[in-house]
C-alpha cells in the first residue's frame, strides 16, 4: 500500500499572514467591495506600469465585460482558439456574437498566428488570443495583425500572470487583457478576476458593466443608464489576493525550477511530445503538459486512472472545445482544426505546483515510466 500523501496536479499556497488578514476583513464588517478591493486594484495598476485595473468576481466576468467595453455584439465574430476552457468561447456567445475559431500551432499550442488572417471577415471585430499554460502568445505579431485590420485585442491571459514577452510583463502593454484567479491559477483569490484597460474613461464605464451600471449622484441618489452585471468582487477575496501578490515572483520562481526538473528527470525515449522548453519565456508554468504518444492516445483515461492509483493527480486542459455538442450544432465537425485536435485528445496535465518538491517531480516521472509500461505490457 503507498503510504505517501496523494499529490494533486495543482494545489495553492496561502500562508498564515494571509489568513489572518482574512479574519481581519471577516471581522470588520465591510465583506463586499471596499478598502481591501481598492488597494489590490492600485497595487495591479503599479504593476502593469499604471494602467488602470478592475476587479471581478472571474475571469469569465472579466472577458465578457471587456468583449461589452469594445461595443460587440449581435452581427460580430470574435476570432479565438478551440484550444482552451470553454468560457473563451462563451463569453463571445454571452454578448450575441459568433466565435470564430482558429487552429492551433503545433509548436506553442497557442492560436495558430499564420491563419488568422484567412478567417477575418469584414464582421471580424476582435482577436482574443489564449495563453495555453501560461506561454505568451507572440504579442509583436498578434498586435500588428490587429492594427492592420483595425481590430481590438482582448487577450485571455487567465493562466499568464507573471508570464512576460519581450522582457515586459503581460498586462504592462496591449490593448485589453484579461486575468482569471480561480484557485487553480499561478496566483489565486479563490475565485476572482480583472482587467486591464488603456485608460481612466475605459476603467469608469468598466465600473459600470460590473455593477448593474449603476451611477452614483451626490446626496445619495442614484442613476441608471445602461446594462450592468453584477460582478463585483469581495474584500475577502481581494485579501487573499493582496497575500497572493507578496508572493507570486517566489511562486513563480519555484515553478519555472520545477518545470526544469522535469525536463531533466523526463525519460525521452517514452515517445510523449514535453511543451517548449524554454522556461524563460514560458515565464510562469502553469501547468506542465506533456502530449500522450499519437498511439496511446485512446488510452488515455487508463493513464489517468493508473497514475491515480499510483498517488497523482493528472488533469486534462483541454479537449478541443468545437467538438462538444453545443459547437457540433452550430456546424463545427472533427476534422476542422485537426491540430487543435490531436493536442486535446493527447494532453495530460501534471502536478506542478510551488509547495512541491524536487523529489515530488522525481516520483512523478517514474510514476509515469511505470505507468505506460503497464500500458505497453510490459514491466521494466
Amino acid at each position: 500500500m503507498n503510504d505517501t500523501p496523494f499529490l494533486p496536479f495543482t494545489r495553492p499556497s496561502i500562508d498564515e499572514r494571509t489568513i489572518a488578514e482574512v479574519s481581519e476583513v471577516l471581522r470588520s464588517g465591510w465583506i463586499t467591495t471596499g478598502p481591501k478591493c481598492q488597494a489590490l486594484e492600485a497595487a495591479l495598476s503599479k504593476r502593469f506600469s499604471g494602467r488602470p485595473v478592475r476587479l471581478v468576481n472571474s475571469g469569465t466576468a472579466s472577458l465578457e465585460l471587456a468583449l461589452r467595453l469594445c461595443d460587440i455584439g449581435p452581427g460580430d465574430e470574435v476570432i479565438t482558439t478551440p484550444l482552451s476552457w470553454v468560457a473563451t468561447a462563451n463569453v463571445v456567445l454571452a454578448v450575441g456574437a459568433t466565435p470564430v475559431f482558429v487552429d492551433a500551432d503545433a509548436a506553442t499550442r497557442n492560436i495558430d498566428l499564420d491563419r488568422i488572417e484567412a478567417a477575418i471577415t469584414p464582421r471580424t471585430r476582435a482577436l482574443l488570443p489564449v495563453d495555453l499554460a501560461g506561454l505568451p502568445v507572440d504579442r509583436d505579431r498578434l498586435n500588428r495583425l490587429a492594427a492592420a485590420h483595425g481590430l481590438r485585442v482582448v487577450e485571455d491571459a487567465a493562466q499568464s500572470f507573471g508570464s512576460q514577452w519581450g522582457g515586459r510583463p503581460i498586462g504592462s502593454f496591449g490593448d485589453l487583457v484579461s486575468f482569471s484567479f480561480h484557485a487553480n491559477k499561478n496566483m489565486t483569490f479563490g475565485e476572482g478576476g480583472c482587467l486591464v484597460m488603456n485608460d481612466e474613461a475605459e476603467a469608469r464605464r468598466f465600473e459600470l458593466l460590473r455593477l448593474q451600471g449603476v451611477q452614483r449622484l451626490p446626496g445619495g441618489g442614484m442613476e441608471v443608464e445602461a446594462w450592468g452585471a453584477k460582478a463585483n468582487m469581495t474584500d475577502i477575496a481581494a485579501a487573499i489576493g493582496l497575500g497572493q501578490l507578496r508572493s507570486i515572483d517566489d511562486f513563480n520562481l519555484r515553478r519555472r525550477q520545477l518545470a526544469r526538473r522535469y525536463f531533466e528527470r523526463w525519460d525521452r525515449s517514452l515517445g510523449f511530445e514535453l511543451p517548449p522548453e524554454d522556461t524563460e519565456l514560458h515565464g510562469n508554468w502553469h501547468m506542465f503538459q506533456p502530449l500522450l504518444p499519437r498511439a496511446f492516445a485512446a488510452a488515455r483515461p487508463d493513464f489517468v486512472a493508473g497514475m491515480k492509483a499510483l498517488g497523482f493527480g493528472v488533469g486534462v486542459h483541454y479537449p478541443a472545445m468545437h467538438l462538444f455538442s453545443m459547437f457540433r450544432a452550430m456546424g463545427h465537425a472533427r476534422g476542422d482544426f485537426p491540430v487543435a485536435e490531436d493536442i486535446g485528445e493527447r494532453t495530460v496535465t501534471l502536478p506542478l505546483f510551488p509547495a512541491m518538491t524536487d523529489a515530488d517531480v522525481d516520483r512523478v516521472c517514474a510514476a509515469v515510466t511505470t505507468v505506460m509500461a503497464d500500458l505497453q505490457g510490459v514491466r521494466p
